[in-house]
């Protein structure tokens, strides 16, 4: 059997990480075994759902590199709908119930009261044909339960959870239609999934009880359910996951220079039993997807780590991969120089001034004679082989110093810093001239 998953955002906002993350792992399980990963859009909710949001959704995909197999959208599925519901209500398995939204909430208070679980009761299931007439003749439409099978538990072996069950006795039948015949979640995604052949679900664990009723609509229905792999929801370094973090999206990670590969090494792993490591290419991520490595705690989501992963990423990275993000002047032995200082792609425009600048900078006062001497053997030496190295060895041996002493004046005087790449990479890139001049011009400084 192929697997096919899907991802089935509602286009109502834009993508958060929880939901980058459920499309990943949806996105690597499919491309581990050969299969197919579809997009579903939601958008059963047309007073909310938007062409824009719809359309911010791929985009953010495409950004990521999480490409789908095919699409679908609900919203031009509903008589696949109304043809499925009117098989279940053939059958016996849906049924009208006509309480308005305070009625029922004062039957849920009436339980809590009691201390009762605020479960629905079934009254519609005992309203004759003449009283479900007199409500409608009232004006009164009805919305459309699911009605579930009381008999046995639901139970199933979730690929993370490990065995699941579920009482139905003590779920409320799920309201599957309202009274303006708009479609709720449930019933509607289960007849895609059937429709669209998925096999896996990869959700998460928020979902558990869904899975546990869903299960019931899909015997219904006649068709072999999903496998399901509910994970555990992220959390933030502190715990909960903040609201800030929560609604952070590819704009924001984007704004801060988060490269989509840090991003999804962070989130293909937290979780895991497997180490966050950086990567180059999205299909490194694939073979280690592995259900039974993901735990029951919560996954710790950590700006901080984001961070320090994605410079790590970009030291790993070819000029090939960055070459359409970088100014004109960045080469590749520009590049191959000043990634290792680099936190984020943008960054490498801040070096503009160290490489091809006219700017001279200073040091202190009694660096200034080696930095003379310096001056004198940079004009010397032949900068076609390694000048760095012809520079420092000259001076050690003239100057009599080394270690920091011999170093740090010459990067302080070449760049203005006291740390950056390796100088034996950039000096030849700031170039002879340059350097000769910059050399004395901080030894002609005037403190």
């Amino acid at each position: 059997m192929s697997v096919v998953t899907r991802f089935a955002p509602s286009p109502t906002g834009r993508l958060h990480v929880g939901n980058i993350r459920a499309a990943l792992h949806n996105w690597l399980w499919a491309r581990k075994h050969g299969g197919r990963f579809l997009l579903r859009l939601d958008d059963t909710d047309q007073a909310r759902s938007t062409t824009e949001f719809a359309d911010a959704i791929e985009r953010d995909l495409a950004w990521l590199g999480v490409t789908a197999d095919g699409s679908a959208r609900q919203s031009e599925r509903f008589d696949l709908y109304a043809r499925r519901f009117e098989e279940l209500y053939a059958a016996g398995r849906v049924y009208p119930a006509y309480e308005t939204a305070q009625e029922l909430e004062l039957k849920r208070k009436i339980l809590a009261g009691r201390g009762l679980p605020p479960i629905y009761d079934r009254a519609a299931l005992s309203l004759s044909d003449a009283e479900r007439a007199g409500l409608e003749a009232e004006g009164r439409r009805p919305h459309w339960r699911f009605k579930l099978d009381h008999h046995r538990p639901i139970q199933w072996d979730d690929l993370i959870r490990g065995a699941q069950q579920i009482d139905p006795r003590l779920q409320s039948d799920p309201v599957i239609r309202r009274e303006d015949g708009s479609w709720l979640y449930m019933l509607p995604s289960v007849i895609d999934d059937i429709d669209l052949g998925v096999t896996h679900i990869v959700r998460g664990e928020d979902h558990v009880t869904n899975a546990g009723l869903q299960l019931q609509m899909f015997e219904a229905l006649g068709a072999p359910a999903p496998a399901f792999a509910h994970e555990a929801l992220l959390v933030g370094s502190e715990g909960k996951l903040s609201k800030r973090l929560g609604s952070l999206g590819t704009d924001a990670f984007r704004e801060q220079g988060i490269e989509p590969l840090a991003l999804c090494a962070l989130l293909a792993r937290i979780g895991t039993s497997d180490p966050v490591e950086p990567v180059t290419d999205l299909v490194l991520l694939i073979d280690h997807i592995d259900f039974a490595r993901f735990g029951r705690a919560p996954a710790r989501f950590d700006l901080d780590e984001l961070t320090a992963l994605n410079a790590r990423t970009i030291h790993l990275l070819d000029h090939d991969a960055v070459a359409d993000r970088v100014p004109d002047w960045v080469s590749a032995p520009v590049w191959q120089a000043l990634r290792p200082n680099l936190a984020t792609v943008q960054a490498v425009a801040e070096w503009e001034p160290v490489l091809r600048g006219n700017a001279t900078f200073d040091v202190a006062e009694e660096d200034r004679a080696y930095v003379a001497q310096a001056a004198g053997v940079a004009a010397e030496i032949d900068w076609s082989a390694d000048p760095w190295g012809q520079l420092t060895a000259r001076l050690k041996a003239a100057a009599g110093r080394k270690g920091k002493a011999l170093f740090l004046p010459l990067r302080l005087a070449l760049t203005g810093l006291g740390h950056g790449p390796d100088m034996a990479a950039l000096l030849p890139l700031i170039g002879r001239e340059r350097a000769i001049e910059r050399l004395r011009a901080a030894a002609d400084a005037q403190g």
